[in-house]
């Protein structure tokens, strides 16, 4: 069973977005998506200062089966990468909700949050898959 934390909110394409205050929010793979992906060899992620769109790919994630897309679940403009993963990869492995985190980004629009899934509604929704 993956490990869903009650605070965050969820994408279906298995993205997390956890809420830091003043229109900033970072962003990681969830539990469910790094054990399926197994074990994570790099990441790509965009540079800081890119605008970027929800719902579009912003980087990839590759681990030894396979290389999946990095959907963005918010519109708005990176401010900051988690540069560790670069040295490291492995820790999304080992710490998705923590030190695996991949960026942050400034919010852009009022609706930025619609469409995202609380921990219950993710929880069920990969129970079905």
């Amino acid at each position: 069973m993956s490990q869903v934390l009650a605070d965050l909110l969820y994408t279906k394409e298995h993205e997390w977005v956890l809420k830091l205050g003043n229109n900033r929010v970072r962003i990681g793979i969830t539990d469910f998506a790094q054990s399926q992906l197994g074990d994570i060899v790099f990441v790509e992620m965009p540079e800081t200062g890119s605008e970027i769109t929800a719902n579009e790919s912003i980087g990839t994630v590759e681990s030894v089966k396979t290389v999946s897309d990095i959907f963005t679940p918010v519109s708005g403009k990176v401010v900051l990468i988690n540069g560790s993963l670069e040295d490291a990869p492995e820790t999304v492995n080992s710490d998705p909700f923590g030190e695996g985190w991949m960026l942050e980004v400034e919010v852009s629009g009022d609706d930025a949050f619609e469409g995202l899934l609380s921990a219950e509604q993710y929880t069920a929704y990969t129970e079905g898959e």
